[in-house]
């Protein structure tokens, strides 16, 4: 039997910091680890969405998962995104992330009908990885179906974690995890606009990007018990989830200006966005960074004092 892999907690998806040359700076990616390490995650995601992944090189994909593992490797988990349309770069990325020390991978798969993706899939999962996180992504709608998820989880021994990025999120994180028995570790990560409901749901991770302290803390008062005190964190910062969840460019933009505003990243530079980031745009953002960055601080001081 499966064992559920000890993934509660926070795992969260780096952005990719580039120069003003737009060549990636990975001192900026190691210390937005640092950060995150500080304030308590239990993992990191790399590269996935919110790294621009497919406006990355494969070059470029494995030094960033290489700076991420000679940083965090041996203190939590690290995964691997292998976003690819086409199966055969999927699996050259996979068994190069595989030889770089990475054991635990991300899917991320086209989908045209049940038959052609479960076959994508074992054939991406044959070349060993030791954790298979599947990513169930769709914007607009339900994404996989519960039977599909089910079988692979009961076919595939490697598969233990579900990214869920679907419409309603609620309902999927419910039915995944009764159908599982609960053995199916379940992650919510576009859908952080509901992570009170997933918290209440079972989920046991959530993926977002950036405000590291904020998320790690309401987690920590919601399994303590402090179920108000966490509601009432997460309250204040749905403003900025309203505006940075409008479009995945917008949140791109958002989190990575946020890191420039801490002194994290270089540049909040985005790779040849879809969506632009105009002077509306940037004013209301400011608002909105001052409002974490204030909240951090605030978090940052009581874990000083506390000692926790």
């Amino acid at each position: 039997m499966k064992e559920l892999l000890p993934l509660k907690g926070i795992v969260t998806v780096l952005n990719t910091p580039f120069n003003a040359d737009d060549t990636i700076n990975l001192d900026a990616l190691k210390k937005n680890v640092h950060e995150a390490l500080n304030a308590g995650v239990v993992g990191f995601l790399v590269p996935a969405l919110a790294a621009e992944v497919y406006k990355l090189t494969e070059i470029e994909r494995l030094k960033m998962v290489e700076a991420v593992l000679e940083t965090a490797a041996d203190k939590v988990t690290v995964i691997a995104g292998a976003g690819e349309t086409d199966l055969l770069r999927s699996k050259r990325l996979i068994t190069k992330y595989l030889s770089l020390g990475c054991k635990n991978i991300l899917f991320q798969i086209p989908y045209e009908d049940d038959r052609q993706f479960k076959n994508h899939f074992i054939e991406l999962a044959e070349l060993g990885p030791e954790m298979i996180m599947l990513q169930d992504w769709h914007a607009s709608g339900y994404g996989l179906s519960d039977e599909l998820i089910l079988n692979l989880f009961e076919t595939v021994e490697a598969f233990c974690c579900l990214k869920v990025e679907t419409v309603p999120a609620g309902v999927k994180y419910s039915n995944i995890l009764e159908l599982t028995g609960g053995r199916l570790n379940v992650s919510g990560g576009w859908a952080i606009g509901q992570m009170i409901e997933g918290l209440k749901r079972g989920v046991h991770a959530f993926m977002p990007t950036g405000m590291h302290w904020i998320y790690t803390e309401i987690y920590r008062r919601w399994i303590s018990g402090k179920e108000a005190s966490a509601t009432e964190l997460f309250q204040k910062i749905l403003p900025v989830l309203a505006f940075s969840n409008q479009h995945l460019d917008i949140s791109i933009h958002f989190f990575k200006r946020l890191l420039y505003r801490q002194g994290i990243y270089p540049t909040p530079n985005v790779r040849q966005p879809i969506v632009p980031f105009d002077k509306i745009h940037l004013q209301i953002a400011e608002q909105w960074i001052k409002r974490v960055m204030l909240e951090e601080e605030e978090i940052k001081s009581l874990t000083r004092s506390t000692g926790k």
